[in-house]
């Protein structure tokens, strides 16, 4: 599989504070992938120096093989960026603002109308930004940032202040995208999104990446292997699924019929961030 996005000990300096420190990861086109971390742990200074925004203390990065700070004019057209800033013309339409856009890339009309299917906009292209919702405005900046049919799309914390619903629609949003073979690099403090959405998550404190794999691997790894069961309303048993007189106990009961309920103890990722980093996220 290709890979499309590389950091090699990237970091980044701010006069005495080191906000990004010796990070090095790769991603895989088609990829999905999620930094994870606290408001303020190096997410966004991270997707800056990627897409050319920031340039690096130390280390190199590359977009699609191309060096991220000294070939700038090749990296750029390759990505679309979404930060959580909505800056849309609030008294043009959804429509209006992308065909503005689309006329600075050069690019045809008719792609705007398939960006707006893809965001499931079709019911409200013709009203003004001002009337939209939040979560409306955010696709538009997804459907904004795609219409240069960009092979990787960096959304930084995209549903932050959303309401649950609102929040549900970029998801799905996203998830329709990545249908469409474009790579993702997503920040978010949300771990149930991350879980959701993620092929692979890095957990990113001070700067540092501190644990990378898929959410699956990493909720067996530093999860507990165990099942709580409940036998009648007030009774409940916990069984490991390690201890060989536990997984016989509880293959008895099983047989028996005797059990009502069973629930594994699988690890959240927001317990295995808790276990690495000590701190809980913010909500």
């Amino acid at each position: 599989m290709k890979t499309i996005i590389e950091a090699h000990n990237l970091r980044r300096d701010f006069k005495k504070i080191t906000a990004v420190r010796d990070v090095s990861f790769a991603i895989n086109e088609g990829e999905i992938f999620g930094l994870l971390g606290h408001n303020g742990a190096g997410k966004t200074t991270t997707i800056r120096m990627l897409t050319g925004q920031l340039r690096p203390t130390s280390g190199e990065g590359a977009i699609d093989g191309f060096d991220i700070a000294t070939e700038q004019s090749i990296t750029k057209p390759l990505i679309g960026v979404v930060f959580d800033s909505q800056n849309l013309y609030e008294r043009m339409t959804g429509r209006e603002n992308l065909n503005l856009f689309a006329d600075l890339y050069g690019i045809k009309h008719y792609c705007v109308q398939e960006l707006i299917e893809l965001i499931r906009l079709q019911h409200r292209s013709n009203e003004k930004i001002e009337t939209y919702s939040n979560g409306m405005k955010q696709r538009v900046l997804i459907a904004r940032a795609l219409l240069h049919n960009p092979k990787i799309i960096f959304l930084d914390e995209p549903t932050r202040g959303l309401d649950p619903t609102s929040a549900r629609e970029i998801r799905d949003t996203i998830k329709a995208l990545a249908k469409t073979g474009v790579t993702i690099f997503l920040t978010t403090h949300y771990m149930e999104e991350a879980d959701e959405l993620c092929n692979r998550v890095a957990f990113i404190e001070n700067g540092e990446i501190v644990a990378l794999d898929t959410p699956h691997n990493l909720k067996l790894k530093y999860g507990e292997r165990r099942v709580i069961v409940t036998i009648t309303e007030h009774e409940k048993k916990s069984f490991s699924l390690v201890d060989p007189n536990d997984i016989q106990q509880l293959a008895s009961l099983m047989s028996n019929g005797t059990i009502q309920t069973i629930h594994s103890q699988e690890a959240a990722l927001e317990d295995v961030f808790i276990k690495l980093a000590g701190q809980e996220f913010e909500k």
